[in-house]
């Protein structure tokens, strides 16, 4: 029986462990900041799974290595989820790990829990059938992404906690590989009026009127924002506003809004600032315009705050990363996959975008059904997910840069 055959036969002999893993770890509920629970039920699967080494950091990242190689890469899936939103949208539970012939359901199955069941396992099976040669595989539980993107691997990073040459991320795919994504900032403007009586509005300066002006140029400013070929246009969006005011029946004295500023390739943090300072508008008013920064505490209670300001990454179509992903699902789907990006963003904006480690993505589910009622993840894709992991390691044996 050939390599193939055998990570064929022992996925299928796991299939259920890896199905019964996720609907629990779905049944957890674990949104930013309260993974806690989820963490010791990922600790229990890879002590179960006989993983070498176990780490949880003091963010609260739990992290499982197999193998003792030299070269060391990591398998990426954030634990965390957003919350469900109106329940009446849900046709079902989100958090009973619901299932039928073809699919599992619940808050999480795609996004991104069912990308991080399918890598554990994966990673499991490279050990029992000896794929790991000079290989040290983290498989990586990371916390606060939906909150904070890249914190997580910030955190992994700076503290030294592992080193490694390349990254998977296991973010939704529908199985193909993605080698990007546009980047994104998190940024406040603001301005200020003057009070006075609503019967009297002429006597004060209207701040809710002076960000009409604002709201309008932004509005035409993201028609006019760069564009790049792989990654299309960058946006904004308008996606707060806020005002102070000291009655109903006065002039408003302050008012801000947050814009979701989405950057392609070639657009920066300052360039972005840049953009919204030199508005007609914002100059007249004397607009303050300035970026957010993040100091959630994580369920460990470790706060750290950082700007929200997530950079751009992509890795060239003709990387040996993208050669290796792209062989080991030839080899276990039977085709190439299309190469192509994240219309969201992931943990990709710390380790290449910040921290220059290439890394490429790869996983079950469908970006669509991030953040959606009614998110599900066929278990086809799971199993399917399960082997391309399983073979990575053994294909990457020789083939770093």
């Amino acid at each position: 029986m050939n390599k193939l055959e055998k990570i064929e036969k022992l996925a299928g002999e796991m299939n259920s462990d890896v199905e019964g893993f996720l609907r629990d770890i779905i049944a957890i509920k674990s949104t930013s900041m309260g993974e806690e629970e989820v963490v010791k039920r990922i600790r229990e699967e890879m002590e179960t799974l006989d993983f070498d080494e176990i780490i949880i950091d003091k963010m609260g990242n739990i992290l499982g290595r197999v193998g003792n190689g030299e070269h060391v890469f990591a398998y990426d899936g954030h634990i965390d989820t957003v919350d469900v939103g109106q329940e009446d949208n849900w046709e079902f539970h989100p958090f009973q790990g619901k299932e039928d012939e073809e699919y599992i359901y619940g808050r999480g199955a795609s996004d991104q829990k069912g990308g991080f069941a399918s890598c554990l396992y994966g990673a499991a099976i490279a050990k029992k059938l000896g794929l790991l040669e000079g290989i040290s595989l983290w498989v990586v539980g990371s916390v606060q992404e939906e909150d904070c993107d890249g914190l997580c691997w910030q955190h992994i990073l700076e503290e030294k906690t592992i080193n490694p040459e390349f990254v998977v991320l296991t973010e939704p795919t529908g199985l193909n590989v993605y080698r990007g994504h546009r980047g994104r900032m998190e940024i406040k403007v603001a301005v200020k009026g003057l009070s006075a009586h609503g019967s009297a509005p002429e006597r004060g300066d209207n701040a809710i009127y002076k960000m009409a002006s604002i709201l309008k140029e932004l509005e035409e400013l993201n028609e006019n924002l760069k564009y790049d070929e792989f990654l299309g246009k960058g946006t904004l969006a308008v996606s707060e506003i806020f005002y102070t005011s000291p009655s109903r029946c006065a002039v408003a004295d302050g008012c801000a809004i947050s814009v979701d500023r989405r950057l392609t390739f070639g657009e920066t943090r300052d360039s972005a600032i840049g953009e919204i300072k030199e508005l007609k508008s914002v100059v007249d008013s004397e607009a303050v315009v300035e970026m957010y920064t993040y100091s959630g505490k994580s369920y460990t209670d470790l706060v750290q705050e950082v700007d929200c300001y997530f950079p751009t990454w992509v890795i060239g179509e003709d990387s040996r990363y993208c050669e290796i992903l792209l062989e080991s699902c030839e080899k276990i789907l039977g085709s190439k996959p299309f190469l192509d990006k994240w219309t969201f963003s992931t943990n990709g904006v710390a380790i290449m975008g910040m921290k220059n480690i290439p890394c490429i993505g790869f996983g079950p589910g469908r970006e669509e059904e991030a953040h959606a009622p009614n998110e599900k993840i066929l278990k086809e894709e799971l199993l399917n997910a399960v082997k391309v992991y399983a073979i990575i390691p053994e294909l990457y044996k020789g083939g770093q840069q």
